[in-house]
């Protein structure tokens, strides 16, 4: 489990720098396996593409921590380990989010964060909404998931310069106001 998971890293490590060079769409499995010293086969024994490659990124760099602290209702912990996470990498983070089409990085990081939410409500018991039946956890979770990567997208696309402190508190705030209550607050 351990080689399989260093194998992982070598050509997430190796696909990382490749990203820094060209785009997503440009960057071939051979460069990848090259650029990591191992063949082509070895990858597809990990990931069917690139962008499944880039999905296990995401996931384990940017998403899995966060589920402890979900765990432990530290909810604006695991939004600024997010956002640290994306600065840490700025430079790979910035390449990869012009990626589009269904395999965007946005819809990629839409995705594993509503995973997330949803795995988080299930476990703290959220129920269905007496008066409205299809509000549900999975919902719930697709609306916050959607809102954070729009908050996350136009960060990096606006160079990551503010903050994360200060975007996790501009998230959190528009994130408790109803959109009838925030004209007030600005």
């Amino acid at each position: 489990m351990q080689q399989k998971r260093e194998v992982k890293v070598l050509l997430a490590d190796s696909f990382k720098e490749l990203v820094q060079e060209k785009p997503v769409e440009k960057i071939t499995i051979k460069e990848i396996t090259d650029r990591a010293g191992v063949i082509r086969v070895t990858f597809y024994n990990h990931f069917q593409d690139k962008y499944e490659l880039l999905e296990w990124i995401c996931r384990e760099e940017i998403v899995s921590p966060t589920r402890i602290l979900l765990q432990n209702n530290m909810r604006k912990e695991a939004v600024m380990f997010m956002f640290t996470a994306l600065l840490k990498n700025k430079e790979f983070y910035s390449h990869v989010a012009h990626t589009q089409g269904q395999n965007s990085f946005a819809s990629t990081v839409r995705q594993l964060i509503a995973e997330t939410i949803e795995e988080y409500f299930m476990s703290s018991e959220f129920g269905k909404h007496e008066k409205y039946n299809w509000l549900t956890a999975g919902w719930v979770a697709d609306y916050y998931a959607m809102s954070l990567t729009y908050i996350l997208m136009s960060w990096i696309e606006k160079g990551m310069s503010v903050s994360p402190e200060e975007m996790v508190d501009i998230y959190e705030y528009v994130a408790a106001h109803s959109l009838i209550d925030l004209p007030k607050g600005f």
